[in-house]
């Protein structure tokens, strides 16, 4: 089984796998459109965390691990399920070395979750994760480890979302003179 990973499973998984490979599911983009309440933000101030969203023509790069022992569903669904009120779906993921596609399971927010956030202007997102942090850190740290991630992985990969809100979070620091050090 393997499972793709779009957001701090990138540069966190927190699971064990034999192997695992890069490459970008289709039909979804990445949006910053679920709101988190336990590890980057509270119940009174939820940060906000990527999911994907189904977009016809859009792509998602990341990164598909293959797991290795039955340690990791259970993980898993703790921290994206019952934590991050994530649901599963699979989808076809596509191996950047050009190996034949194969299908993963995902994990991504929808609607109906109870920390669905949803669409708002990137203005307004990139205040929101600006003013959230939770237990795992600060919301501005989770979007800068995922775009600087993504951008020294898979700089041919277009994420206008992703790489809008860096811009904006940057520019917001820089206009409250807060050096982006102190929330790593």
């Amino acid at each position: 089984l393997w499972i793709f990973g779009y957001g701090s499973l990138l540069w966190s998984p927190g699971f064990q796998f034999t192997d695992s490979k890069q490459g970008t599911i289709r039909g979804y983009s990445r949006k910053f459109w679920q709101g988190n309440t336990t590890h980057r933000g509270t119940p009174e101030q939820p940060g906000r965390v990527a999911t994907l969203v189904e977009e016809k023509d859009s792509v998602v790069w990341g990164v598909a691990y293959e797991i290795c022992n039955g340690d990791a569903l259970p993980y898993l669904d703790e921290r994206e399920c019952q934590l991050g009120g994530y649901t599963t779906a699979l989808s076809m993921f596509y191996p950047s070395c050009g190996a034949e596609a194969f299908p993963a399971l995902l994990y991504m927010a929808t609607p109906d979750s109870c920390h669905w956030l949803g669409h708002a202007s990137e203005h307004e997102i990139a205040k929101q994760i600006l003013n959230s942090s939770g237990p795992s850190g600060h919301n501005v740290e989770y979007l800068l480890r995922l775009a600087e991630y993504t951008r020294d992985h898979a700089p041919h990969i277009p994420d206008a979302h992703l790489y809008n809100l860096e811009k904006l979070v940057r520019q917001l620091l820089e206009k409250l003179s807060l050096p982006v050090h102190l929330l790593m």
